[in-house]
C-alpha cells in the first residue's frame, strides 16, 4: 500500500523556521515526483513546492519564493519542506504528495503538477500554525 507520512509542523513564532519531512512506504521516491501543498481554513488546497526526480528541478508558489526549499533525500525515500521567515499567512495544513507515474521531467512537468495538484498519493496533513 502507497502511503505518505508528514511530521514537524507546529506552533511557531513569525520570522521562525520549520522543516517538516514527508516519509514514503510502499513504492520508491526515487523516481517520483513531489511536492508539498497547504491548505488554510475557508481556502482552497494550493501548491507550495514541487520537485522532479532525477535533476530535482523545483518550481515554487510566489508566496513562498525564497523562502521555502523543498528537498529529497532518496536513500530515506524522504521529502523535505525548510521553511524560513514564515508569516501568519503561512499557517495552514500542509500535505506531502507524490506519483510514481510522474517525474515532472516529461510532458507532465513539476509546474503543472504543483498548480493542478496532480498528484496520485497524498498523506494526512501536519499543522503549521504561525503566531506570537
Amino acid at each position: 500500500q502507497m502511503q505518505l507520512v508528514e511530521s514537524g509542523g507546529g506552533l511557531v513564532q513569525p520570522g521562525g523556521s520549520l522543516t517538516l519531512s514527508c516519509v514514503a512506504s510502499g513504492f520508491v521516491l526515487d523516481h517520483s515526483a513531489a511536492g508539498w501543498f497547504r491548505q488554510a481554513p475557508g481556502k482552497e488546497r494550493e501548491g507550495v513546492a514541487c520537485i522532479s526526480s532525477p535533476s530535482r528541478s523545483t518550481y515554487y508558489d510566489d508566496s513562498v519564493e525564497g523562502r521555502f526549499n523543498i528537498s529529497r533525500d532518496n536513500a530515506k525515500n524522504t521529502i523535505y519542506l525548510q521553511m524560513t521567515n514564515l508569516e501568519p499567512e503561512d499557517s495552514a495544513v500542509y500535505f506531502c504528495a507524490a506519483d510514481w507515474r510522474y517525474t515532472g521531467e516529461g510532458r507532465t512537468t513539476v509546474e503543472s503538477l504543483c498548480t493542478t495538484a496532480g498528484f496520485g498519493t497524498w498523506g494526512q496533513g501536519t499543522p503549521v500554525t504561525v503566531s506570537s
